[in-house]
C-alpha cells in the first residue's frame, strides 16, 4: 500500500504554506501589530518554514519518481484535448507517462466549440454516416468518436470529420491505446457542443481502458464535474507530483475514482499504491 510518509509530506506542505501566509499577513504588515523583536523572530520562523517546505517538496518529488517507475511499462497512452493544447498539462502528462516507462502514442486536440453546421453537412452527404444526422444524434456521434480515439484501427468518423473536428493531431491513429487522458481547456459548453462532449466522454469511458479527465491547479473554470457526469475518473492539480502520481496509478489500473486536493476529489489524494511484482531470472 501507499507509503504513509508521502501523504503526511503532502499535508505538511499545505500546512506550511498556510502558516507562511498567515505569518506574512499578521507579522510583516509594519503597522504596529508586533514589535521589531517579534517581527525579526517571525522573519526567522518564515525562513525556517520556507526551507522545510522546499525539503518537503524535494522529498515528494523523489518519492514520486520511485513510486511511478515501470508502472506503465510498454503501455500506449492517448491524450485528448478539448480546445487548444495546454503546454503545462501536456508536459505534466507526458512526463508522468515517460517516468512510468510508458509512451504517449497519439495526441488529438478537438476544436471546441464544434462547427455543428459543417459536421451536419458532411454526415448528411455520406450514406454510411447518415445515422448521425440531426441534433438528436450529437451524443451518439460524440460517443462513437470517443471510441475511435481509443480503439484506433478503422476510424470512419474521424476520417470523414477530421478536418472539421481536429485542431491538432500528433501520432498515428491505427494502434489501440491502453489508457486515455482527457483535458478540457475550452470553457464550459452549451447546446450542440455540450451534447457532443457528453457523448464523447461516455464513449471514451466505455472503451474498456482506464480513462482519466485531468486539469491543472486553479483553472479558470473546472471541468471535473463534467468529466464525472461523463463517466471518467478524474485527477486535479496534474502539474504537481501528487497529481502525476495519481494519474499514473489510475492509468495502471489502480481503480477508478476522483483524486486530488480540490473539493471535487471525493476519493482522496491518491488511489491505493500496491507494490510492483518484480520478475527475476532463474
Amino acid at each position: 500500500m501507499f507509503d504513509f510518509r508521502y501523504h503526511v509530506a503532502s499535508l505538511i506542505a499545505v500546512f506550511i504554506a498556510l502558516v507562511i501566509g498567515i505569518l506574512i499577513g499578521i507579522g510583516l504588515s509594519g503597522k504596529g501589530f508586533v514589535s521589531d523583536a517579534e517581527r525579526k523572530n517571525l522573519e526567522h520562523e518564515i525562513s525556517a518554514l520556507t526551507r522545510r517546505q522546499a525539503a518537503t517538496a524535494h522529498y515528494a518529488d523523489q518519492t514520486y519518481l520511485a513510486l511511478v517507475k515501470s508502472r506503465l511499462d510498454k503501455q500506449r497512452i492517448g491524450v485528448v484535448f478539448l480546445g487548444s493544447v495546454n503546454g503545462t498539462i501536456k508536459t505534466a502528462v507526458t512526463q508522468a507517462v515517460h517516468a512510468a516507462s510508458g509512451r504517449v502514442l497519439r495526441l488529438r486536440a478537438l476544436r471546441t466549440p464544434i462547427d455543428d453546421k459543417a459536421i451536419q453537412r458532411i454526415v448528411a452527404s455520406r450514406p454510411a454516416l447518415r445515422e448521425y444526422a440531426g441534433a438528436d444524434h450529437l451524443r451518439d456521434l460524440g460517443h462513437d468518436i470517443g471510441v475511435e480515439l481509443v480503439a484506433g484501427g478503422k476510424t470512419p468518423l474521424l476520417d470523414a470529420l477530421g478536418d472539421v473536428l481536429l485542431e491538432e493531431r500528433d501520432g498515428g491513429g491505427q494502434a489501440p491505446v491502453d489508457g486515455v487522458v482527457v483535458s478540457r481547456t475550452a470553457p464550459p459548453q452549451q447546446g450542440s457542443t455540450h451534447e457532443f462532449l457528453m457523448g464523447l466522454y461516455a464513449g471514451v469511458a466505455s472503451a474498456g481502458v482506464p480513462a482519466v479527465g485531468v486539469e491543472r491547479s486553479s483553472p479558470a473554470t473546472s471541468a471535473i464535474k463534467a468529466f464525472v457526469r461523463g463517466g471518467l475518473s478524474t485527477v486535479d492539480s496534474i502539474e504537481t507530483s501528487a497529481g502525476r502520481l495519481a494519474l499514473v496509478l489510475e492509468l495502471a489500473g489502480a481503480g477508478s475514482g476522483h483524486f486530488g486536493v480540490e473539493p471535487t476529489a471525493t476519493s482522496g489524494l491518491l488511489p491505493p499504491v500496491t507494490p510492483l511484482t518484480v520478475t527475476t531470472g532463474g
